[in-house]
């Protein structure tokens, strides 16, 4: 492993070693004796490290830990469960340069992009403090004279979390955070192409539950490929699933876990457009939609994939992305001069390649043509060129989503076909609109307009903030993390009736009398 930029230092101050436990209760790491996966980073090749593969036993080991845990974990007050997240997420702020360096290089998102995912944890952690003395119920009259009437939220149990590669941290802190205040214990898979980064929240994490003399169980940690997925999802000791992933992926989750009548909240695929209309501020425009398409390098679920531009301005905007692109640095993501890094591994270049051929044999005529880097600094044969296509909307290729730097130019007349346009994919995540015309705005969040999850106004179709409700429609899955009242998937209402009177009325007037 090259160290030019001291990730050794940084993996030596997470407790990371050449070979990691994969399996973890809290500060109790189980030895599975199975096979290891490498971790390799997708910036120079190198193997990071090694991840123990859990096989079903030490799964259920796990699972019957977590549920012992609960039996406590469930009875401390809310607040006081607070107050422990709070002090993870003052953890997470001492280790966010090493945490931030080490998403970047497992992973290959810029450092700052880096630091800005670990940020995010942090961020969940205050909004989970402030949520712990806020899981409001209600009062309701009852029409039964001396009855009250009122609803009140209790935890689940266990909460099985399945992330995916593109946010290895971030995606389990929306879920950890407010299911561990909410009463739950969780049991978090991390995706198999970004392990170390799941580990290192791991350590973190479960020394201030043992600081507060917490049981084992509250926080867990098991590694391994789909079969593990497939445990969670089957199994009924496991209320919740959430899973961030693919639509294929969601899809297996959804019906697995609906079989057993059990809660699935998912967060799969997108799409995402941005419409630029004749009366957008340009620089602005511009701007937004280049993070949109190559931060990340593309692989975000809320990455731009579609630009539907006003005809008037079509060119200058096809001009000015071109020129913008001709600018983009791409190398090492630990690099801070640096715009884009790699993508995660060979399997999404093959992707990315496939959907460039795809595009151009369905007609898609290239603006700025993609392709694979290679030569000094580029050894580990995952670096590829952000690419622009001329396309039309109804191109299969344009109504999938590929996870890399590409982006599809659409060309529309009127603000009801852009919409129509916006609308017109499976997916239904993320959405922008740039304007300067309140009407156009309005039309564009009106009911009749985006059918998206998110929709945004004159900011691009990523970076979401954690104060509202994240996810989508469609094939998108429906789910919906983080703030807002997104609280509310890791509990169970309950409705209660009170009768402080002498008799005994039914509802609804009916008597019953003997």
């Amino acid at each position: 492993m090259k160290d030019q930029f001291g990730i050794k230092e940084s993996l030596n101050n997470l407790g990371l070693k050449d070979e990691n436990p994969g399996s973890s209760t809290g500060q109790k790491w189980i030895d599975s004796k199975t096979e290891y996966f490498a971790s390799m980073s997708p910036a120079d090749g190198a193997v990071i490290g090694k991840v123990q593969v859990a096989d079903e036993k030490t799964y259920e080991t796990i699972i019957a830990q977590a549920q012992k845990a609960f039996e406590t974990w469930r009875n401390v007050p809310a607040p006081q469960r607070g107050e422990i997240v709070r002090e993870i997420g003052n953890a997470l702020r001492e280790k966010k340069a090493d945490l931030g360096k080490l998403v970047s290089y497992e992973m290959g998102k810029s450092y700052q992009e880096g630091l800005g995912e670990v940020q995010e944890m942090i961020d969940i952690c205050d909004f989970a403090v402030g949520l712990s003395r806020q899981l409001y119920g209600l009062t309701m009259h009852s029409e039964r004279p001396g009855h009250r009437m009122y609803e009140q939220w209790h935890p689940l149990g266990i909460v099985g979390i399945i992330s995916a590669f593109n946010f290895p941290v971030a995606v389990w802190s929306w879920n950890a955070a407010l299911a561990w205040v909410c009463g739950d214990v969780c049991v978090w898979k991390p995706s198999e192409k970004a392990p170390l980064s799941g580990v290192a929240c791991q350590l973190i994490a479960a020394e201030v539950f043992a600081k507060h003399n917490m049981p084992e169980g509250i926080s867990c940690l098991i590694n391994g490929d789909y079969k593990v997925g497939e445990l969670l999802s089957h199994d009924k000791r496991v209320p919740l699933v959430s899973a961030t992933g693919s639509t294929r992926m969601g899809k297996l989750v959804g019906k697995a876990v609906g079989e057993r009548l059990g809660r699935s909240l998912l967060e799969l695929g997108g799409n995402n457009a941005i419409i630029i209309t004749e009366n957008a501020d340009m620089e602005i425009a511009i701007r937004g939609s280049l993070f949109g398409a190559v931060g990340t390098a593309g692989q975000r679920c809320t990455s731009t994939r579609r630009l539907i531009i006003h005809s008037s301005i079509y060119e200058t905007v096809k001009t000015r992305l071109a020129a913008a692109y001709s600018k983009l640095v791409i190398g090492n993501p630990l690099d801070e001069k640096n715009h884009v890094g790699p993508v995660i591994d060979q399997a999404a270049v093959d992707m990315y390649l496939a959907a460039i051929e795809k595009a151009k044999a369905e007609g898609a005529k290239a603006v700025v043509d993609g392709g694979v880097l290679t030569g000094e600094g580029y050894e580990s044969g995952c670096y590829v060129k952000p690419a622009i296509f001329e396309a039309e909307n109804h191109y299969e290729i344009v109504q999938h989503e590929t996870f890399a730097p590409i982006l599809y130019l659409i060309k529309y007349d009127t603000i009801a076909e852009a919409i129509e346009l916006q609308n017109g994919v499976p997916q239904g995540l993320s959405s922008a609109i740039m304007t300067l015309k309140m009407r156009e705005a309005e039309a564009f969040l009106a009911v009749s307009g985006s059918d998206c999850g998110i929709a945004n106004v004159n900011i691009g179709t990523s970076g979401a903030e954690i104060g509202g409700a994240f996810g989508g429609e469609k094939e998108t899955g429906g789910g919906r993390e983080s703030g807002s009242d997104a609280w509310k998937a890791y509990m169970r209402r309950q409705t209660n009736t009170i009768n402080y009177s002498t008799a005994l009325p039914l509802a609804q007037g009916i008597k019953f009398d003997i």
